[in-house]
């Protein structure tokens, strides 16, 4: 009983040294944050000119509570903390390509555009809270890892990336050359998900490409040839990546070259211009190759800023291959999108050409890009583009005339470019 009793009083001991080492923390605590006094220097602080009627005392609530009471004053991280409040108050509008890019992912951005940068090659968007892919680009590491356009990235190294902002992703994905990331995707249409690693790499991206090509031919269906051959076809081709600095350079010496080709062989039997996988880029760089095919003053796109103002961007100058002698097939796939959706649907409207392959991404709306003096860079929608017919693809894409998907049992084949030369011999 004896022995019972010390136990207890044991037990009982323990548990107040516990107690009042909890309360006497607890109080050292308290007495630490009563006594710490961060220090915030806030410039700039006057609001931009015009009506603002929300009251920001909320905010400044919200951030004093943090900086005074989190317990680990080495996460408080000031710019961080702005960069997400800001980060934030955008992607409250809903509008995924609405974003505000911190300056480490503006310059990953720009120099995507420039044509070079470091990572896995691949363009992102939302849908929803996922991460999709729009489009791998040609040769990229992730190309090469079976990265397909409409692929869902569910985790980036083992993290769950549903519902973050693109940015925060774009620079989890991108980093130095010959380093890995490990992506777990999800194909289309698939309810299985896989994990790819990928070598990351400098990607340099030549956005125009061409030549003359052949296809062996034989009651309307064509094979793709290396060479010529008593029954081959021969066929212009180009291929046009993206819409980026150097697109409407790359662009006219393959245009010129191409007309050259076209007018010394009349065997030559049309242009197919390859748009999949193509995300975008500048308006005015679709507004240019629009100019290749279609005539001075001619319809290439409108613009509806939301108002009673609607303007057309039309055709201004004088391209090589207007003669519609020349027949144009292009291709388009769940990878085309914003700006080659526009070259695409200026060229159906107008009767220049004929689309081929999957129905195209659909992003209707047209964004302005502003620097913000700190390396950090600001887009911001400021209008939604229709095609020339007044059609506007947001949401549901441009759909092919001639609905082609690739042979899932012979990746070799390019059954969608086969299929383009067909149409190109009716």
């Amino acid at each position: 009983m004896k022995k019972r009793t010390n136990i207890i009083q044991l037990v009982l001991v323990i548990a107040i040294a516990l107690l009042v080492g909890y309360f006497i923390g607890i109080n050292k605590i308290n007495i630490d944050w009563k006594n710490y006094h961060p220090v915030l220097n806030v410039v700039n602080k006057e609001p931009p000119p015009g009506i603002i009627t929300v009251d920001f005392n909320p905010f400044w609530n919200v951030w004093d509570k943090l900086v005074t009471n989190y317990y680990d004053k080495s996460k408080l991280d000031q710019t961080k903390m702005l960069n997400g409040a800001i980060t934030g108050m955008v992607q409250a509008l809903g509008d995924p390509f609405t974003m505000y890019l911190p300056p480490v992912q503006n310059t990953d951005f720009k120099q995507g555009l420039a044509g070079q940068f470091s990572g896995i090659g691949a363009e992102l968007g939302t849908s929803g809270k996922n991460i999709i892919v729009i489009a791998p680009l040609d040769g990229s590491p992730a190309e090469k890892a079976g990265i397909k356009a409409g692929d869902i990235i569910l985790n980036v190294d083992g993290q769950p990336v549903m519902g973050i902002d693109i940015s925060t992703v774009v620079n989890k994905i991108r980093g130095s050359k010959g380093t890995t990331v490990k992506l777990t995707i999800q194909h289309k249409d698939s309810s299985s998900t896989q994990d790819v690693t990928i070598i990351r790499d400098v990607i340099t991206v030549k956005s125009v490409s061409g030549s003359i090509k052949y296809a062996d031919c034989k009651n309307g269906s064509c094979t793709l040839a290396d060479s010529q051959s008593k029954t081959a076809v021969k066929f212009a081709y180009i291929r046009l990546s993206q819409f980026g600095d150097n697109t409407n350079t790359d662009w006219a010496a393959v245009a010129k070259n191409i007309s050259s080709q076209i007018q010394a062989e009349s065997s030559i039997k049309g242009v197919v211009l390859d748009l999949r996988n193509n995300p975008g880029g500048y308006l005015t760089d679709a507004q240019f190759i629009a100019g290749e095919f279609l005539p001075v003053g001619q319809t290439v796109v409108w613009e509806d800023d939301g108002t009673v103002n609607r303007k057309s961007l039309n055709v201004d100058r004088t391209g090589l291959l207007t003669n519609t002698d020349i027949k144009l097939v292009i291709l388009i796939n769940k990878g085309s999108a914003s700006a080659s959706e526009i070259v695409a649907g200026a060229m159906r409207d107008n009767k220049r050409a004929i689309l081929v392959g999957e129905t195209s991404y659909g992003k209707g709306t047209i964004q302005a890009a502003e620097d913000l003096g700190d390396g950090a860079g600001l887009h911001v929608t400021i209008a939604k583009w229709l095609t020339p017919n007044g059609t506007w693809v947001n949401g549901k894409g441009l759909t092919p005339d001639v609905s082609v998907n690739l042979d899932a049992k012979d990746p070799s084949r390019d059954t969608q470019l086969e299929s383009a030369v067909s149409q190109l011999l009716k």
